[in-house]
């Protein structure tokens, strides 16, 4: 009962509820061990193999630095203008990195280009140093926020990717953190789509110029590319977490241990096709007009409801989203007194007969009862009118 209570209440304080439907069998084949593709806005699941299964995510680990370099920005403990100090060991790094330095300084902005553009794991350490004191510390914060994300098969042991013993997650987990971070922080498509760009070292030898070019080559071979994060390892083998959008549809897509960079691409491409083949999505944008209810007993004689937003329906099968109905249901008269978002009726969408999901009806103010003292008050008022 109490979970089924929980359930409710979830449904009930997410404002707009949609009841979830089983993902559709595989029709497709991927060449990697592991993947998974998910619809961003529902988080419904299109497609999985094996996608809890523990493997090492080489360089993907970097969602979960880039996550948290965001949230620090979004809490006000960093800005993008912030200078960076490389230390010894940051610039120490082995694997793909952008050649810092011991001592030089880059601004936050760059360090993120670094990692996002250039997959560099020499940024990834002094960024950790610079928001957390030292990269144990960010890792484990990397932990925690995992745990509070439902990341149920994860443990990060670096923030970059390099192979470690238990440095572990899944495809599903990936997908999970890839989705927080780009629902939450729209704006790392700014980087994730920079294809070429120059970052200027400034050292104790001088000036110099060095290139970043994108390691995630699914943005130029896939025109509804977004992002996000490549990684390759000789344990990991080659891993790609993938975005795209068509038609307002946006779609994750998560391949681990694929036997080379172009079959992770090749079977990226071939689930983002076959997504954008199955979802389909409706819109309400405006499930009903603000009205008014007669209330009785009431201070007032009426009360405004409305609804807070529009709907959204993903359908991950290939329904016909046309095919949607809608209801309202609302009460005719309500017994004062009400409180300011009260629920007074619902706005129900049913497809093939089924109801999908629905929109609470609000109270848009509070409505006291009539009191003894309010009652003699008006009628005195209305005897000397």
């Amino acid at each position: 009962m109490k979970g089924i209570i929980s359930v409710l209440m979830s449904f009930l304080l997410f404002g707009q509820c949609v009841f979830a439907a089983p993902a559709p069998k595989n029709t497709i084949e991927i060449e990697a061990k592991s993947g998974i593709l998910m619809e961003e806005s529902t988080g419904k699941i299109i497609y999985e193999k094996n996608p809890d299964e523990k493997l090492p995510p080489a360089s993907v680990t970097k969602v979960m630095t880039i996550l948290l370099i965001f949230d620090a920005i979004d809490a006000g403990k960093i800005k993008l203008e912030d200078t960076v100090t490389v230390s010894e060991f940051a610039a120490s790094m082995g694997g793909s990195q952008v050649f810092l330095e011991p001592g030089e300084t880059q601004s936050v902005e760059t360090m993120l280009k670094c990692i996002i553009v250039s997959s560099a794991n020499d940024a990834c350490v002094a960024m950790a140093e610079y928001i957390s004191g030292d990269e144990k510390t960010f890792v484990h914060q990397m932990n925690e926020r995992a745990k509070k994300l439902g990341m149920r098969n994860t443990h990060f042991v670096n923030c970059n990717g390099l192979d470690e013993k238990d440095h572990l997650t899944t495809a599903r987990d990936i997908a999970i953190m890839s989705k927080e971070l780009i629902s939450k922080y729209p704006e790392i498509y700014k980087y994730t789509k920079i294809w070429q760009e120059n970052i200027t070292h400034k050292t104790k030898k001088g000036v110099s110029e060095f290139g970043l070019t994108n390691t995630n080559k699914f943005i130029r071979q896939y025109p509804y590319a977004t992002g996000l994060k490549t990684g390759s390892t000789g344990k990991a083998k080659f891993c790609l977490s993938a975005t795209a959008e068509k038609e307002k549809i946006k779609l994750i897509s998560v391949v681990m241990s694929s036997p080379n960079a172009k079959q992770r691409v090749k079977d990226t491409v071939m689930l983002m096709n076959y997504g954008f083949g199955k979802c389909k999505k409706y819109e309400d944008e405006m499930p009903m007009k603000e009205r008014k209810i007669k209330v009785e007993k009431g201070k007032k004689e009426e009360v405004k409801v409305y609804v807070k937003k529009g709907f959204e329906y993903v359908s991950v099968s290939g329904e016909d989203v046309s095919n949607i109905k809608k209801k309202i249901e609302i009460k005719k008269t309500i017994t004062a007194p009400i409180k300011k978002g009260e629920k007074l009726g619902k706005i129900s969408y049913s497809l093939n007969k089924k109801e999908i999901g629905y929109l609470p009806i609000l109270a848009k103010e509070k409505i006291a009862k009539i009191d003894y003292f309010y009652a003699a008050s008006f009628v005195l008022k209305s005897f000397f009118l």
